[in-house]
């Protein structure tokens, strides 16, 4: 979905009960790879006990309460920013496990 299919959703007067990972990144300001990485640090609760592997939809009434709470709004950043962290320190610690090819 592009730029113009988010305004248009965003501007509904009424907003779907349920909405899936792209609509509820929209709505909370994040990017949509974002979603799954809130979910995976307990930030955000996908409704039911959806498997994995399977899409998941968000309460758009419990993701108004989030939006409107500061202090979740920093919780949900830093943690997106710590799992950035750790997975670029990951990836440059496997590069510096490497040896040389001369060695």
């Amino acid at each position: 979905m592009n730029k113009e299919d988010k305004y248009t959703f965003l501007a509904l007067p009424l907003l779907p009960a349920r909405l899936n990972a792209l609509e509820a990144a929209w709505y909370l300001g994040f990017q949509p790879h974002e979603i799954s990485i809130l979910v995976g640090a307990d930030m955000l609760e996908p409704l039911g006990h959806p498997p994995a592997n399977t899409p998941k939809f968000f309460a758009t009434e419990s993701l108004a309460a989030l939006r409107d709470n500061q202090k979740w709004l920093e919780k949900a950043t830093d943690a997106i920013s710590a799992y950035w962290r750790r997975k670029n320190g990951q990836k440059r610690a496997g590069r510096n496990r490497r040896t040389s090819p001369l060695s």
